[in-house]
């Protein structure tokens, strides 16, 4: 039994993939082993960065550049400090395809730009951003791209300290900081620390997840074709400005989350790591393997210990330069399989079999146990639809060792019934199924919606629901039946994500209020307008409109999870599926959830069996006036549950009623 994996011993049904769970895990202990003897550590290996780029070395003092490229025929330095000549300061072979040039402390200066002219293997001659540039820029005229020297004369300095453990359930606030205030422009770090994350601690939320961090060259590929891998986003500001938010953040207790993107890269050659020495496969597989083609980009070869190195050392910046508490990893499923997931799963054959990753595999499992290792107790989340076994159980068991995967099945469930089934015929049998069909043991991050169902050309779940009505009836007196379904609905459909779902939750930044409209970015298409690449706060704010309710209601119902650590428990246990009366009721930590989906019919005396004995109270009920509900419910009654283990209850129609045992 010893010698079974973990993750085989813990779920029967993978014992016909005992050999390659076996397989994958031995090939990982090779390789560390390998690594540690070389390197010393995993740590020190991840150190990539601090040997190769730009480095200011104090010691002497002088600038070391070096870049790894190992097909060039010649790299030279160029920028400010020598008027751009492509000639005068080559780099020369250090071993290992490294290029190396040192320099005197003098000869750069803090801003200055800077790229090199790379004499490719195919006798190219290119101008290409460094590989390990901590700061790109764009030129505002010629809009291309170049590195530039980041030297400040005073570090920044860090005022608050924050252990990512102390979040045990993660309840996210994924957010974009461009389109985080209300102008029609690019917001910076520094709003977004000021004015954004006190919005996030008053909502309950101990989580922010930023996106399009990375350095991109596109705007509206949401930050998802990353062009410098260890550059933040000059877009927003600085590296210190990033610093500052993520500082002002802990100083919150907010445990602050980069959204990293290792599982494909911008194809852009001027900008990125595209072709970099002219040998057509240097970060990235050669000919089709190396191409994305929904996606339009690069795939990296995880195969090549030095790309491996190239990316583990990404983490190691991120998680020690910016004090990040932990990643969410965009793009898993794309990574784990040869058809980048773009498939149907119904067989464990998919996970095992030939279109399995092995090489991304062994890139997730170095990756993971890297991050445990540099910062004890980060949150690492995968995004990934296929539900591979073992994704989000430890390396030492066979697994990935992620800590969550994303309940990416929720919200296009919901998508799908809003588009396709009127209400009043929603199967509650398949409602249930979903909200806690996931894998036993492996914990999952619930969310109704994310950035994805916001971008233009889909609809978030409040404009889904409400529509154009959303323009003209959401004052507070105003009457509108699609207004107050909707309203209904949003609140009870993420009632019941969140409670059901996952042991987090995530939510996109102003979907707690149901912020109107989609995301769509400054395009040729729009002409080149901001007017929806926004946040509307102010409508949240305003007490004559009824955001007002929706935002209340998302705060209380976080309150309410933290306060009975509602995610941390055991997954619901359902009570009662009451098809023909359209009431759904389940327990989880001790609390009582009773759901009504029915449009018209509400129920007196409705008994439902309890786990408990005693009495319970209400503690959260949607249909209150304070988030525009009707008030049908008296607050004041102590519900008893009687003799046969039963409680019983009134239940208004569209409405989501809470109980907890009575203190």
């Amino acid at each position: 039994m010893s010698d079974i994996p973990i993750l085989v011993v813990n779920d029967p049904w993978l014992a016909p993939y005992e050999g390659a769970i076996r397989r994958r895990s031995e090939r990982f202990k090779e390789t560390l082993a390998h690594i540690e003897h070389h390197a010393g550590s995993l740590s020190a290996h991840a150190t990539g960065h601090k040997f190769t780029g730009i480095q200011y070395q104090a010691a002497g003092p002088c600038w070391m550049i070096r870049e790894w490229a190992p097909k060039a025929k010649a790299v030279f330095l160029i920028g400010d400090f020598n008027g751009w000549n492509r000639e005068s300061h080559p780099l020369a072979p250090a071993g290992a395809g490294v290029w190396q040039l040192r320099l005197p402390g003098d000869a750069l200066d803090h801003g200055q730009r800077v790229k090199l002219h790379v004499v490719g293997a195919d006798d190219s001659r290119r101008d290409r951003v460094p590989a390990c540039i901590r700061r790109a820029v764009q030129d505002s005229v010629t809009h291309d791209y170049s590195g530039q020297i980041w030297n400040p004369p005073q570090p920044y300095q860090w005022r608050n300290e924050f252990d990512p453990a102390t979040v045990t359930t993660p309840f996210i606030y994924e957010a974009h900081v461009g389109m985080s205030g209300e102008e029609g422009r690019v917001h910076t770090y520094r709003e977004f620390a000021d004015d954004v994350l006190p919005r996030v601690k008053r909502g309950g939320y101990n989580t922010v997840q930023l996106m399009a961090v990375q350095e991109h060259p596109y705007y509206g590929s949401f930050g998802y074709h990353v062009s410098s891998f260890f550059a933040p986003c000059s877009r927003f500001g600085t590296p210190d400005d990033l610093k500052y938010l993520v500082d002002t953040a802990h100083g919150l207790g907010i445990a602050v989350l980069l959204d990293i993107v290792h599982s494909h890269a911008v194809k852009n050659i001027a900008e990125g790591l595209n072709d970099f020495d002219g040998s057509g496969n240097q970060y990235f597989h050669s000919g089709d393997r190396g191409e994305h083609p929904l996606w339009d980009s690069k795939c990296f070869d995880y195969g090549r210990s030095e790309v491996r190195q190239f990316l583990l050392s990404n983490l190691r910046w991120w998680l020690e330069e910016f004090r990040f508490d932990g990643f969410r990893f965009d793009g898993v499923t794309s990574m784990l399989y040869h058809s980048h997931g773009n498939k149907s799963f119904g067989s464990y054959d998919d996970y095992f079999g030939g279109d399995a990753e092995e090489d991304a595999i062994l890139y997730l499992q170095l990756a993971t146990t890297l991050i445990q290792r540099i910062k004890p107790g980060a949150l690492i989340i995968a995004e990934d639809m296929s539900g591979m076994p073992g994704l989000c159980r430890p390396v030492s068991e066979g697994g990935c060792g992620f800590t969550h995967r994303l309940a990416m099945g929720l919200p296009d469930h919901w998508i799908k019934l809003l588009k396709e089934v009127p209400d009043e015929q929603w199967d509650l049998g398949e409602l249930w199924g979903v909200m806690t069909n996931r894998r036993y043991g492996e914990a999952t991050i619930a969310y109704a919606e994310s950035h994805d169902q916001a971008l233009v050309g889909d609809k978030t779940l409040a404009f889904r629901l409400m529509d154009q009505n959303m323009y003209w009836f959401m004052a507070k007196s105003d009457q509108n039946p699609v207004i107050e379904r909707g309203i209904a609905l949003h609140k009870i459909l993420r009632l019941l994500t969140l409670s059901f779902g996952g042991e987090g939750w995530l939510n996109f930044m102003g979907n707690e209020f149901g912020h109107p409209e989609w995301i769509d970015f400054p395009r040729e298409g729009n002409g080149w307008s901001h007017h929806h690449c926004r946040r509307q706060w102010s409508l949240a704010e305003n007490p004559e409109l009824k955001y007002e309710w929706l935002g209340d209601f998302d705060r209380v119902l976080v309150e309410l999870a933290v306060k009975h650590r509602l995610l941390a428990s055991p997954p619901a246990q359902l009570l009662n599926l009451d098809h023909s009366n359209k009431v759904l009721c389940a327990e989880r930590s001790r609390l009582i959830f009773v759901v009504n989906l029915s449009p018209h019919s509400s129920y007196f005396n409705y008994e439902l069996p309890v786990p408990e004995s005693g009495t319970y109270q209400l503690v959260l009920d949607s249909d209150e006036p304070r988030f525009g509900g009707h008030g049908r419910v008296d607050h004041s009654f102590v519900y008893p549950v009687n003799v046969n283990g039963r409680l019983s209850v009134y239940t208004p129609a569209r409405t989501a009623l809470v109980f907890a045992p009575a203190e």
